[in-house]
């Protein structure tokens, strides 16, 4: 598993690096999978001392992305905490591989699979609106694969790239509890 520490507004300290290599030990031998692992750490200088240190974590694992965000009074508790919440999301993950008897296997098609797992914010002009943009690897896969990796991510709509009809399409979750999908056509 190839980890990535980085630190924004605060610089990682070796004891703490050493404790996050630590923790990821162990979440690797819970999940061998896992490719790599983007740790982001930042302290926010706000009133809630509760919120000071935010943990934001990515996991690529064999094209699943599993992501997990904390923030507690101090960093090794914030660490902590996403651990548990990624934990969580790997038993969910498992269970459900385990119980549909399917195996996430490599994609065909190496559409950005060679690319690693990245999020960049990037500023842009403020009257244009756009504050922040994420880049992310897509892999192919069916609907159905798509709507069980919105439901690990815990998110309303997810943009995959659709293996049966080969364009991007979006997923979202409906008030009623059903989900949506919306292909793109060109004009």
């Amino acid at each position: 598993m190839e980890l990535m520490i980085k630190g924004k507004n605060l610089d990682v300290e070796e004891e703490a690096e050493k404790y996050i290599r630590n923790k990821f030990k162990k979440l690797e031998r819970r999940l061998p999978d896992i490719q790599d692992a983007q740790v982001e750490l930042s302290r926010e200088n706000t009133k809630a001392v509760e919120n000071r240190y935010v943990v934001q974590v990515t996991i690529t694992s064999r094209g699943t992305l599993l992501r997990g965000e904390e923030r507690a009074p101090n960093l090794f508790a914030a660490v902590d905490s996403v651990v548990d919440v990624l934990n969580r999301q790997i038993e969910r993950f498992k269970g459900k591989l385990y119980h549909s008897k399917k195996r996430i296997k490599p994609s065909i098609k190496q559409l950005a699979a060679e690319q690693a797992a990245s999020e960049a914010e990037e500023k842009a002009e403020e009257k244009k609106g756009i504050v922040k943009v994420k880049r992310f690897p897509v892999k192919p896969m069916s609907p159905e694969e798509a709507v069980e990796q919105m439901e690990l991510l815990s998110h309303d709509f997810f943009l995959f790239y659709n293996a049966e009809n080969d364009h991007f399409s979006l997923l979202y979750r409906r008030g009623d509890g059903n989900y949506g999908l919306i292909e793109p056509e060109l004009a």
